[in-house]
């Protein structure tokens, strides 16, 4: 009898014990950290997110109550000529201005790694324009932009080149956003490609001059495998912005000349608060959410095999 109770007292589970105490308040301080940014991330991401998604159901101008629509929002997005303008506007400013911007942060960071002095004020006058109001530098650029006594066609002038009116302009005022647009952003992605270059071993680059590479073969073979980490983030955030870009199209152009310039967010805008559209425009901005989600799924899919990580 006493066999039998000394074997079932054994079968019988070990309780776990029990987290220390300081693993407890350890948790509950991280929860606490994390706090803020959860409710803004609630409030100001996902909660507008949901209820975009909620208002492209309905028939609603503001002044009087909404009205169940069902789908009769995403089905007006077809026949929407205007829509697709600003939607191919958008992607003609994003497919300029990412590459464009990567090239010309990149090359800057090249150069601030060359070991140059009083490099942190140069850095910082590189990062200013970024760190600088997009409307207010908008305003700087549309003077810059006037055809008779503006600075760029003054420098035009130099040259003997005639420069155009950029901005009522319909080839170049596209252009001149894009321009404008990659002066602003380009600060961001230099300090971020010149973190990725100071990371790189300095002994593989010794490794490679050992080897007899040439420098281009060392900046293939070495310097881009290792930073992919840096370009495919600055690839993914440049894009993820440059659908969304409206301050700069709306002061220097509002969307003109007719509607050359008139991006996929400056048309939201138009049509929920010019036009009081709120679920035909909350129908819009569902749309580019979803187009944006998925380039950047397609993206994270391609990670694996353009990324390179140094281990």
């Amino acid at each position: 009898m006493a066999v039998e109770t000394r074997t079932a007292a054994s079968r019988t589970p070990t309780p776990p014990p029990a987290r220390p105490r300081w693993r407890r308040s350890e948790a509950f301080a991280a929860w606490l950290f994390l706090l803020p940014s959860l409710v803004g991330f609630l409030v100001f991401t996902a909660g507008p997110v949901i209820a975009a998604g909620v208002i492209s159901l309905l028939d609603w101008n503001l002044f009087s109550p909404p009205s169940f629509a069902g789908l009769d929002n995403f089905t007006r997005l077809g026949p929407d000529a205007t829509f697709w303008s600003a939607f191919g506007n958008t992607l003609y400013f994003t497919f300029a201005s990412v590459p464009l911007t990567l090239l010309v942060s990149l090359a800057l960071a090249l150069l601030l790694n060359q070991g140059l002095r009083r490099i942190a004020v140069f850095r910082s006058l590189l990062l200013l324009p970024y760190a600088t109001i997009t409307v207010a530098v908008a305003f700087v650029w549309v003077w810059l932009y006037i055809p008779t006594d503006g600075l760029v066609n003054a420098v035009l002038g130099v040259f003997g080149i005639d420069g155009p009116a950029w901005l009522i302009s319909d080839d170049w005022a596209m252009p001149a956003l894009i321009v404008m647009s990659v002066w602003k952003s380009f600060g961001f992605g230099m300090v971020i490609f010149l973190a990725g270059l100071q990371a790189i071993p300095q002994q593989l680059y010794e490794a490679a001059r050992v080897d007899g590479a040439t420098p281009w073969r060392t900046f293939r073979s070495v310097t881009l495998p290792l930073l992919s980490p840096a370009m495919f983030f600055v690839v993914v955030t440049s894009i993820i912005n440059s659908f969304q870009v409206f301050d700069q199209a709306l002061v220097m152009t509002d969307g003109g000349p007719g509607s050359r310039t008139t991006t996929l967010v400056m048309y939201i805008y138009q049509t929920g608060f010019q036009n009081y559209e709120q679920g035909y425009a909350a129908a819009q901005s569902i749309v580019l959410f979803a187009f944006i989600a998925v380039v950047t799924a397609m993206q994270f899919l391609l990670q694996r095999r353009l990324v390179h990580y140094d281990n």
